[in-house]
């Protein structure tokens, strides 16, 4: 694989490190060098993919999302919701306090 055009060093890996409060051993930093220009190598590979009549999509897969009826309905459930709460009060559910 190539060489990336602007490729990372091991002193880059140590600034990025110390950035990012992460500890690398000196030994590791030209390994995580070489890893980080092999991807760097391979993302400027797919800059040479033509993809000017490609249409945009949000899914590999052609389909519509499933949609439901937009209707309104009575409500006045409120007993029923609240008979799923392991406490209430007044009508309301009661929670744990957070915050002392």
């Amino acid at each position: 694989m190539a060489e990336p055009k602007n490729g990372v060093s091991a002193d880059d890996v140590r600034k990025i490190a110390r950035l990012s409060r992460l500890h690398v051993e000196d030994e590791q930093c030209g390994s995580i060098a070489e890893d980080l220009n092999g991807i760097l190598a391979w993302i400027e590979q797919l800059d040479e993919v033509d993809c000017e009549d490609v249409v945009p999509m949000t899914s590999a897969v052609a389909m519509d999302a499933p949609m439901r009826q937009d209707t309104v309905t009575s409500g006045n459930i409120r007993d029923r919701i609240l008979a799923n709460a392991p406490k209430t009060e007044d009508g309301f559910f009661v929670v744990p306090r957070s915050v002392e």
